[in-house]
């Protein structure tokens, strides 16, 4: 079966930092593009950064210069290095690949 498994969540202050993981398993991990979004409450998710096969990536501006992508082939891993996180970055993370999504983890960003 195919699951993406998000950890890492939590409550952080407001410019601090959260590194965030999804374990993928079940898919073709190497040839598999791999996003990270984030939901709130009755909106649409938001992609916020993509990272290729080949290791290319792509960010939302309002994330860029301060979220990093990485990807792991060998851990079949996802991971989300997060900086300078403000209030408004509060949400559910998810990751995800095409056709599925993993279930989530809270980042509340808080003082």
């Amino acid at each position: 079966q195919v699951q993406l498994v998000e950890s890492g969540g939590g409550l952080v202050q407001p410019g601090g930092s959260l590194r965030l993981s999804c374990k993928a398993s079940g898919i073709r991990f190497l040839i598999s593009h791999m996003h990270w979004y984030r939901q709130i409450p009755g909106q649409p998710p938001e992609l916020l950064a993509s990272i290729a096969p080949g290791g290319s990536t792509n960010y939302a501006p309002s994330v860029k210069g301060r979220f990093t992508i990485f990807r792991d082939n060998a851990k079949n891993t996802c991971d989300l290095q997060m900086t300078g996180l403000k209030p408004e970055d509060t949400g559910v993370y998810q990751c995800f690949t095409t056709g599925h999504w993993g279930q989530g983890t809270q980042v509340t960003v808080s003082s």
